[in-house]
């Protein structure tokens, strides 16, 4: 991987996961994950989370529920498609089924997989 190189990084963390679908917990997990998006574009990188796509996707289908068939239908189906057109996944946070999809799809579509931000190289 290039060092001078802008990269698009998914970042992948836990959504549901320890929450018990308390919206508040929902909610501390999807600002953990947009504060590391910041950190990332700070660095010079295009971030992205498979939330800016689904959420609004979920309301626009009518989901009326985490968990719904409408849910399971958008939510980890649009993030796996997302790493596609990603360079790399950052996998941050506590366990997570969804996050750790991430990381293998991206693994298995050979995408660059940081665990640290520490290892994404700076351009700014």
């Amino acid at each position: 991987m290039q060092d001078n190189k802008q990269l698009m990084i998914l970042v992948a963390g836990p959504y549901r996961s320890g929450t018990k679908d308390n919206p508040e917990l929902i909610e501390r997990n999807v600002k953990a994950m947009t504060q590391t998006a910041l950190e990332i574009f700070r660095m010079g990188h295009l971030p992205v989370l498979g939330e800016w796509f689904a959420l609004p996707l979920l309301q626009a289908a009518g989901s009326k529920k985490i968990g719904d068939e409408i849910f399971n239908q958008i939510f980890h189906p649009i993030a796996v498609d997302l790493v596609g057109h990603c360079d790399a996944v950052l996998r941050i946070g506590g366990p997570s089924v969804g996050a750790d999809e991430m990381v293998k799809t991206g693994r298995l579509n050979g995408k660059a997989i940081f665990y640290s931000k520490d290892e994404i190289p700076k351009l700014k």
